[in-house]
Order: structure tokens, then sequence, then C-alpha cells
């Protein structure tokens, strides 16, 4: 059976930004919290996973097989993904209270207390993540106005899966991409309901953009250089120009916390300069902050200043989860999302394996591997993942956490163009 989820679930020129050193910050990842999982006494009590920080204090805990009264017990053996609980509608994507839950969240039974705990024996690499519920996912709607009718032919739906992948549109130099490479780059991004970009630099609104837009997938904006949040958000509105139809979600920085680059209020204060500029040009879907998972469960500030809890989670950085485990971990880490952000609907903003590199433990890059990870995280999410990344990233640089495995992250290898 496969895992499923108890949740309800850029910037001016290029010269101005760093936009070409967005790098995984692995080393720091793998610092912020260590989970582990706690094993009941009793036997009619549920299987309790406690997540702990390095110093060993408690900081969520989720409950695996505990009894659900009111959801009818799956009757179908089928293999099939299981679809994530549904966005609340974007009518108004207030932030959400860390201490509630969205109104239109499954009902989710809340186990009686354990009396008796044995000791701690695993590690989050052998979570269990609780059954998701058996309410079939919808599609969110907006409350956005109509947009303008056009005379011009719909675009052809690339996919209705619910799963995207992110996209950089630079050459191995770092220049930028023009719009005809680009073009040939999404020829080969099927099956991908829309594409996460992580900045406005390079004209990647019109190229990036455009050619998502043909290829009927929706578009996951970014706000890379939060300094420059003001510059960057007028080009997002300048781009869709009253109509906001293609937009899915604007995200504002980028890692942040985990890499030390910026301090929540500043990233808080960001965010809420954006939803405020977008608001006011009519964009009613969700405005996020995306960190690393474990930066994300250490500070509830950024979940509460966001739409939806917004990670990125990558199974690879954990030396004891090989690429097959892939899916079931990242699971376990968007679960651990969840709870400690008070139920919030979550997305996984990136999530991938590399092609090439050096081992990290059971961690063993190979296109092999690389299949069998992807392969994974699509069989245990059917909605609210993106894949990072389309191609290899052959414009970054390796440092000593990334196992020198930076540059080769592309689903798709290396673009021929």
């Amino acid at each position: 059976m496969k895992a499923g989820l108890f949740i309800a679930g850029l910037v001016s020129v290029a010269a101005a930004q760093p936009h070409r050193r967005h790098q995984h910050q692995h080393d720091k990842r793998q610092a912020v919290v260590v989970d582990v999982v706690t094993e009941v006494v009793t036997a009619s009590a549920p299987d309790v996973v406690v997540y702990v920080d390095e110093s060993g204090n408690p900081i969520s805990t989720s409950y695996v097989n505990a009894p659900q009264a009111t959801v009818a017990p799956i009757a179908s053996s089928s293999s099939a993904p299981i679809a994530v609980a549904a966005f609340a509608s974007p009518a108004a994507w207030a932030p959400q209270v860390a201490a509630s839950k969205p109104s239109s969240a499954p009902a989710v039974f809340v186990p009686a207390p354990v009396q008796s705990v044995a000791s701690v024996v695993q590690s989050v690499a052998s979570v269990v993540v609780a059954p998701a519920p058996t309410t079939a996912s919808v599609a969110p709607t907006s409350a956005a106005a109509a947009p303008p009718q056009s005379s011009a032919a719909a675009p052809v739906s690339s996919s209705n899966s619910g799963i995207g992948i992110t996209y950089s549109p630079y050459n191995a130099d770092g220049t930028c991409k023009s719009q005809s490479q680009v073009n040939a780059d999404f020829a080969n991004l099927n099956g991908y309901s829309m594409v996460r970009m992580y900045g406005v630099d390079c004209n990647q609104l019109n190229t990036v953009g455009s050619a998502a837009i043909a290829k009927g997938m929706k578009i996951f904006a970014g706000v890379y250089d939060i300094t420059q949040v003001n510059s960057a958000i007028a080009q997002i509105i300048a781009f869709a120009n009253g109509n906001w139809q293609h937009f899915d979600t604007v995200s504002v920085g980028n890692e942040l916390i985990n890499s030390g680059q910026a301090s929540v209020s500043s990233v808080v204060a960001a965010v809420n300069t954006a939803r405020s500029l977008l608001r006011a040009a009519g964009y009613n879907g969700p405005v996020v902050t995306v960190d690393t998972w474990n930066a994300m469960i250490a500070n509830p500030a950024l979940c509460q200043a966001s739409d939806y809890a917004a990670a990125n989670a990558h199974a690879f950085f954990t030396s004891s989860v090989t690429a097959s485990n892939a899916g079931p971990y990242v699971v376990g880490c968007a679960q651990a999302v969840s709870q400690a952000c008070g139920g919030m609907n979550t997305r996984i903003t990136e999530s991938g394996w590399p092609s090439s590199g050096n081992a990290n433990g059971a961690a063993v890059p190979g296109q092999a591997n690389q299949a069998a990870a992807i392969s994974s995280l699509k069989s245990s999410f059917s909605s609210n993942l993106i894949l990072f990344t389309a191609y290899n990233d052959l414009w970054k640089q390796d440092n000593a956490g990334t196992f020198g495995a930076e540059k080769f992250w592309g689903v798709y290898g290396t673009s021929s163009q």
C-alpha cells in the first residue's frame, strides 16, 4: 500500500541578483533536526512518530496506525497513488494561524495519549506514514475575476497529474537561454501540471512563462532576491496583465533560512509585501515562502506567513535512504511539516535524485537510481509534488555538502540547447 499524507493537502535585471547561485545547502539540512521513530509498548495504542531537534527536544509528534472511526476502510487494494487532500479554495488566501486547520481539511482522528513508550529505535529513513484520507483530490478553484476571452486557441493541457517540475533558463556558462532554446527544452516536459521558476531574471517570465502556457502548464513564479521584492512583483504583475488564470503560486525566497542568507522576520516581511501588492493587482492565489522541510519545522513563522506550507525535501541527503525509498521518506517529511505547521496544506516544492556524483552512504547517485527515486516519488504522491529539476544545471558549483552531484539532478539529463 502506498503511503499518503495526513494533510489538507522574480527582481530587476540579471546583474542585480545572484540568480545563478541557487545551491543546495544540504550540510545544514542535516544539522537542523534529527528524526526518530518511537515504538509503543501497549499493543492497543497507536504507534507514535516523535520528531526531535539535534538536542533531543521534541518538535512534533505524529500517530501511525491510529484508528479512524469516521473513515470507511478502503475496499480496493489498488496500487494507484493516493491523492493528497485538495487545497482549500483560494477565495481568501489569508495566512493561516499555525494553531488552526484549514476549513476544508478532512477530519483527522486524534488518538488517545500513549500511556507507555519503549525506546527510540529507528531514524526517519524507516518512518511509517499514516494512511491518507479516502476523500478524492479536487482541483483548486479560483475566486479571481475571469480573464478576458481570447480568440486564440486554448493551449493543450500538459497534464492533470498535479505533479510539477522546476526549470532554470541558463546555459552551461550561466548566460540566459533564448525563447527558442526554452521552447525546445519544454518540448520534452510532458506529464506535468506546473513549472516552478525561481526568479524574474533572464526575461524568464516571458520565455519560460510563455512556454509553460503553451504546454497548458501553470506557473509557479518566484522572487529570488527578497531585497528586490517590489521590483520583482511589479514584473510579475506586468506579465500577468490582469489575467491570473495561468498562475498557481507566487513564492518569495528559496531556502533563505536554511542557508543563513536572511532572517525569519525579513522573509515574513517580504512575503507580506508581495501579497499586498499582488492582491491589489487582482491576484487571489497563494503566496508562500519556500525553505527546507526541517527549516520549516524549526521556524513555524514561515508557515504562518504563507498560504500553504511549501518545503523542499531531498531523500538523497539522508545517508540511510536508498533511491527506491525516496517517496516514503519525502512523504514523512511532508507529514512532519504539516503537523508542525498546525495541519496546513503542504506541498513539496523540490524533490529529486542526482544521476551522477559521489555516494552518500546508501544514497548512491546514478541514472538507474535516479529513475528509481523519481518512480518512488511519483508513486507516493499524486499531487502537491514538484520534481527537481528538468535539466542538469551545469552552471552550478559544488560544495562540501553536495557530494559532487549539484549539477546532475536533471530528470531529462543535459539539455541539448
